[in-house]
């Protein structure tokens, strides 16, 4: 939820250019655009299924191969 009385800074014709946000604010609109940016990237991720899909197991075990291909 956003402050209810946010604090802006006006230029001389009384225009709002800027806002004044306390710390607690900022940090928990950038968690929430991260979250919205997460959920972008998954639905972009679902509109291109190629149809090939393996079992988390599966996958782990590709993972560790090619781990210890490069050590």
């Amino acid at each position: 939820m956003l402050t209810e009385s946010p604090t802006f800074i006006t230029d001389k014709k009384g225009k709002k250019i800027s806002v004044i946000l306390s710390i607690e604010e900022y940090e928990r609109i950038l968690e929430e655009l991260d979250e919205l940016d997460d959920i972008r990237l998954y639905d972009e991720a679902k509109s291109e299924d190629d149809g090939e899909r393996i079992p988390i197991y599966e996958a782990f075990k590709i993972i560790e191969a090619k781990r210890k291909e490069k050590q």
